[in-house]
């Protein structure tokens, strides 16, 4: 069952582009990251699922809901966390969480306990005199309140130092095995890669690839670094599925995609002192679809 369902969606802000022909889905029980860069489209497709922005055309559904016309059912089981929050300064912590937790028909109290206790936040101060990692986990704790069946999480980790990301990632691991699907926006691609299942690519509001970590690092490409005897012969090496040549830290290195054998069969031309095959890591996925998207 798909617990989010995004096809050919479009949305634009008059002349300004927002997200085009956007496509992919989200499985229940999943967690699935959303990679680009600031201003990639992340957050407008967020906010067109949340009904905050309305479509130009495509279809977006969360749980089999179309999020246009049925979004106030929807949110009774999302939880929500911005990239950037804003609450009203003189109120409480603990008066927003019971703010918060009126929305939704169940007793919040003893989940809000655990959760301050876990994210260590101190209830009784006022908005205006937290800082600004407090500021992120008192959003953190009113996105997890009323215990949602769909997670949606936009930059979660700015403002959070290391130990809260890593308490914070131990939560949603949690959450996670209790049966929540997780939908988590970053452009920070070590997150993703130790905390997703899949991940959709993002470049100027269109989608470049969707996959699992494993298949978008081990389907497309390889590094390849050489340590040659003689280092000039380095310019001889010409490989028809090879990008991204360079040197670095006394290796010629290059992406490669082709076959292995016409690798193999070109290699064996030189005097080889050290060769390295590696996967790549997300970080290196991700460059390498922007830079090929980008020629």
């Amino acid at each position: 069952m798909n617990v989010i369902e995004i096809v050919n969606l479009t949305t634009s802000y008059g002349k300004r582009r927002g997200i085009e022909n956007v496509s992919f889905n989200i499985k229940q029980g999943e967690i699935f990251g959303f990679i680009g860069p600031n201003g990639a489209g992340k957050s407008t497709t967020i906010r067109t699922l949340l009904g905050f922005l309305f479509p130009n055309n495509g279809m977006a559904k969360v749980f089999g809901l179309d999020c246009v016309s049925e979004s106030k059912v929807i949110k009774r089981d999302i939880g929500y966390l911005p990239s950037e929050v804003n609450y009203y300064n003189d109120m409480k912590v603990k008066d927003l969480f019971a703010y918060s937790a009126k929305f939704y028909k169940k007793d919040c109290l003893l989940r809000i306990t655990e959760l301050c206790d876990t994210f260590q936040l101190d209830v009784n101060r006022k908005i205006n005199d937290l800082s600004l990692g407090n500021k992120k986990k008192t959003a953190i704790v009113q996105a997890l309140l009323h215990e949602p069946k769909l997670l949606i999480f936009d930059e979660p980790t700015s403002g959070l130092d290391p130990l809260m990301q890593n308490i914070l990632f131990d939560v949603l691991r949690k959450e996670n095995k209790k049966g929540t699907t997780i939908f988590f926006s970053s452009h920070i691609l070590s997150e993703v890669q130790q905390l997703c299942h899949r991940v959709a690519i993002i470049k100027d509001g269109n989608i470049l690839n969707v996959g699992s970590i494993d298949e978008l690092a081990a389907s497309k490409c390889v590094k390849v670094k050489i340590g040659l005897k003689n280092p000039n012969q380095a310019e001889k090496i010409t490989l028809t599925s090879a990008t991204d040549y360079k040197t670095k830290d006394g290796y010629f290195q290059f992406m490669y995609s082709g076959n292995a054998n016409e690798l193999i069969a070109m290699l064996s031309r030189f005097d080889i002192q050290n060769l390295f095959i590696e996967d790549l890591s997300l970080e290196e996925v991700f460059m390498h679809y922007y830079e090929k998207e980008g020629e």
